[in-house]
């Protein structure tokens, strides 16, 4: 099945996006109040919305009545999570000790290439745009648990954690997804099949560059992704 390649090609950057000093300083409470803000403003004014469109677009192009049907709740589900971390940084700021965000946020650089990248994957055919779609769905559910699950006991941002997991059912809503991608890989052609594997391979490069960028805005220095090194045994980038 195309997800078990993809997950070789995952599991190093996953690793190293868990690791980043903005997961882990959320964990253990060291992240700067403004880089958590700047994260909220990057992800609720300019990626989860370019995120949905991207999502409309793939709908639009699947030959499949289930999977616009699945393509269409997860619109929903973006937008909604969008809502709902508004909402839990609007209420939390305050406790936490972090600025409060802004209504319209300038989109930096980094989000604005991410954000371009899914609309360009998106546009240019349904295997393409699942692709690219994927990490986001992916690295979310893999992210927020190991938040949960590694936290450091009595870190100031404990409830931003707790609020900003997606809850015990978005794990089903990642398997569909994953789904998905096999039956689409299992009925393309290589061409196909290839466009699935190659847009992954970059989308996973933009969850440790969103990362980044957001620890980078409270200022410090910029860390480096290392891409000189295969994302999977054997592959290279």
């Amino acid at each position: 099945m195309v997800h078990e390649e993809l997950r070789e090609i995952r599991d190093p950057v996953l690793r190293r996006v868990q690791n980043h000093r903005f997961w882990a300083g959320l964990r253990d409470g060291t992240l700067p109040g403004a880089a958590l803000t700047h994260f909220v403003e990057q992800d609720t004014f300019g990626l989860l919305p370019a995120y949905a469109r991207a999502l409309a677009r793939c709908a639009a192009a699947a030959p499949d009545d289930g999977d616009v049907l699945l393509l269409g709740h997860s619109i929903v589900g973006t937008l909604d999570a969008r809502d709902r971390l508004r909402r839990a940084h609007r209420e939390l700021a305050g406790r936490l000790g972090v600025p409060a965000y802004r209504e319209a946020p300038p989109i930096d650089p980094a989000t604005r290439a991410h954000t371009s990248f899914l609309a360009a994957a998106t546009a240019d055919s349904f295997h393409a745009g699942l692709g690219a779609l994927l990490p986001m769905v992916w690295f979310n559910a893999e992210v927020s648990d190991h938040l949960v699950a590694a936290a450091t006991p009595g870190s100031r941002y404990l409830p931003w954690i707790e609020a900003y997991h997606p809850g015990a059912d978005y794990g089903y809503a990642v398997q569909a997804f994953l789904d998905m991608v096999d039956r689409a890989g299992a009925a393309a052609g290589p061409r196909g099949r290839r466009l699935i594997i190659e847009q992954f391979s970059i989308g996973v490069r933009y969850e440790w560059a969103f990362a980044e960028a957001c620890a980078a805005s409270a200022g410090g220095h910029r860390d480096q992704l290392p891409y000189e090194e295969p994302t999977r045994k054997g592959a290279a980038t």
